[in-house]
C-alpha cells in the first residue's frame, strides 16, 4: 500500500506544478546539527539571530514535530527565461534576483503543498499500516527551522553543490524547495551523489569570496545575506563588490554547467515582470513609502521596507561610475533613517 501511495503522491505532485519528490526520514542526516552549531559558532550567521536561538529545531528535524515519521520533499523550478547577469552590464539598472522578480513564492508552494498534502491525508485513508492513528501533516517552506537543502538531498532530489545551493542533474539550481512532514510511514529515497566533479565556477565568481572553502558559505560576505537579512550598514570594504546588486545575487546559481539542463519553469508567476527585470536606479531613489508597496506589491521584496530596500539602491549609484545619478541620491542624504543618508552620501562621495 505504502508503494502504491507513494507513486499516486508523486503524480498527484507533478499534476500540481512540482517537477520532483523525494521522502527521507526525519533522523536521516544526523550531520545536520553538527554543520549548524558550527556555522553559528563561527558566527558566519551573521545578524540572523534566529538561526542561534532556534537551533535546536533547525538541528534536528524530530525535534520540530516528534510525531513526524516521513518528510516528503517538493521541487518546483524557477528557471529565468533570459541570462540573470546580463543586467550587471548596465550600471544604471538594478539587479534583482531571479525569484524576487514577480510574485513571491512562499505563497505559491505553500498554497501548493497544502492542497497536496490534503490529497496525501485523503489517499491514506485508514490504513494503519501506515500510521497508527489518523494521519496528519504539516507543511513548511522556508519561513520555518527547517533545514530544507539537506534533507533534500537526503530524499534524492539532489546534491548541495559547493555554492551550498541543492543542485541536480535534471533540474539545475534555479528550484523552490518544500516540505510535508506527515506522520505516514512512506518508502524513503535514496540519497543523491555528488556530481560537481573538480568544477569550482560558482565559488571563482563569487564577488565578495563568500565562500571561505567548498560546501561553505560565509553569511556575512554573501550578497543576498547583505542587501535582504542585514539590517544596518554595509561594511565599506563590501559596498563596491554590491556593483549593482540591489536584492540578492544570483552569480553563483548563473554560472553552474548543470544549468543546461534546468527544468523550464511551470508557473508564470515566476516568470519576470517587466518593471522589474532591469529597473533604472534614478527611479526607484524617488520612491516614497507609497510607491515602494505599489511597485513591490506580493513581492517578497517589500518585506524588507524601503529604506533597507534604498540603502542597497544608494550603493549601486555610489558603484555606477555614472556622475548623473548623483541628483537622484542626493534627497536620499537627509532621510530620517540613518543607514539609508549613510548610504546616499557614500554614493556622493563616490561619484565627487
Amino acid at each position: 500500500m505504502s508503494e502504491a501511495l507513494k507513486a499516486a503522491l508523486i503524480d498527484q505532485a507533478r499534476a500540481e506544478g512540482f517537477a520532483a519528490l523525494g521522502v527521507t526520514r526525519p533522523d536521516a542526516v544526523p550531520e545536520i546539527a553538527e554543520r549548524l552549531a558550527a556555522f553559528v559558532a563561527e558566527g558566519r550567521h551573521g545578524d540572523m539571530g534566529w538561526m542561534a536561538e532556534r537551533m535546536t529545531w533547525r538541528g534536528n528535524p524530530a525535534a520540530l514535530w516528534p510525531e513526524a515519521r516521513s518528510i516528503v520533499m517538493l521541487a518546483e523550478p524557477y528557471t529565468p527565461e533570459a541570462d540573470p547577469l546580463a543586467v550587471l552590464e548596465h550600471p544604471d539598472r538594478g539587479a534583482i534576483s531571479v525569484y524576487a522578480r514577480n510574485r513571491d513564492y512562499h505563497d505559491i508552494v505553500k498554497k501548493r503543498l497544502k492542497r497536496l498534502g490534503r490529497w496525501l491525508i485523503e489517499a491514506a485513508g485508514p490504513d494503519t499500516t501506515l500510521s497508527a492513528e489518523p494521519p496528519r501533516i504539516k507543511v513548511f517552506v522556508d519561513t520555518a527551522p527547517v533545514m530544507e537543502k539537506p534533507l533534500a538531498a537526503a530524499a534524492g532530489l539532489g546534491w548541495q553543490g559547493k555554492h551550498t545551493n541543492l543542485l541536480s542533474r535534471e533540474l539545475g539550481n534555479w528550484v523552490f524547495l518544500g516540505a510535508i512532514f506527515t506522520t505516514l510511514d512512506l518508502p524513503p529515497d535514496t540519497p543523491a551523489e555528488d556530481h560537481c566533479g573538480s568544477c569550482t565556477a560558482c565559488l571563482d565568481i563569487c564577488p565578495t569570496r563568500a565562500f571561505p572553502a567548498p560546501g561553505q558559505l560565509d553569511a556575512r560576505r554573501c550578497i543576498s545575506y547583505l542587501t535582504i537579512e542585514h539590517k544596518g550598514p554595509v561594511d565599506e570594504a563590501l559596498r563596491p563588490c554590491l556593483g549593482n546588486r540591489i536584492y540578492g545575487c544570483d552569480d553563483c546559481l548563473a554560472v553552474c554547467p548543470w544549468n543546461k539542463f534546468a527544468a523550464a519553469a511551470h508557473d508564470a508567476r515566476y516568470a519576470a515582470r517587466d518593471e522589474l527585470t532591469a529597473p533604472r536606479l534614478a527611479e526607484l531613489a524617488s520612491l516614497d513609502d507609497t510607491g515602494f508597496r505599489a511597485l513591490f506589491s506580493g513581492s517578497p521584496i517589500k518585506r524588507i521596507g524601503r529604506a533597507r530596500f534604498l540603502r542597497n539602491v544608494c550603493y549601486a549609484i555610489g558603484n555606477s561610475a555614472d556622475p548623473a545619478l548623483a541628483e537622484a541620491a542626493r534627497p536620499l542624504a537627509n532621510d530620517p533613517d540613518p543607514v539609508l543618508a549613510d548610504a546616499a552620501r557614500w554614493a556622493l562621495a563616490r561619484l565627487g
